[in-house]
């Protein structure tokens, strides 16, 4: 197979009730991430072979970007967001039912654009906490 069709992919937010409702980002043209990462340890011995030697250290989640097509009726909720010190549950869901990641997002960035000879845009920036739960599809 050569690649798979991003179109119809969908970051959903939860309303955080105890039984939650996850609602879909309208207007959403791109989404980046989660970029993770991990560090390493050296552990690297004199006795060792000449090579250095590392460990699997910290896992980081990394950050999840989302750019929009703005629209302040459907996106400042998402704005008041940045008063929540405590993450949201989100999932990020990928089209034709091929997998779902469940993710506790944190907003730290929203800037948005409005040209004289162009449409709203804004970028929402997220930081990942904790480990992402990946349910793979069909």
């Amino acid at each position: 197979m050569a690649g798979l069709d991003a179109h119809g992919i969908a970051l959903q937010r939860s309303d955080m009730a105890t039984t939650p409702v996850f609602t879909a980002i309208g207007n959403v043209t791109n989404v980046g991430g989660p970029e993770m990462e991990r560090d390493t340890y050296d552990v690297t011995a004199h006795d060792g072979d000449g090579w250095k030697e590392f460990i699997g250290g910290l896992k980081d989640g990394g950050e999840v970007s989302l750019t929009v097509n703005y629209d302040p009726s459907k996106h400042d909720d998402l704005v008041a967001d940045f008063e929540d010190d405590v993450p949201r549950d989100y999932k990020l869901v990928f089209p034709g039912g091929i997998g779902e990641w469940a993710l506790k997002l944190i907003l730290t960035g929203f800037s948005q654009e409005a040209p004289v000879d162009g449409k709203l845009s804004a970028e929402l920036k997220f930081k990942v906490s904790g480990k992402p739960v990946i349910t793979p599809g069909a």
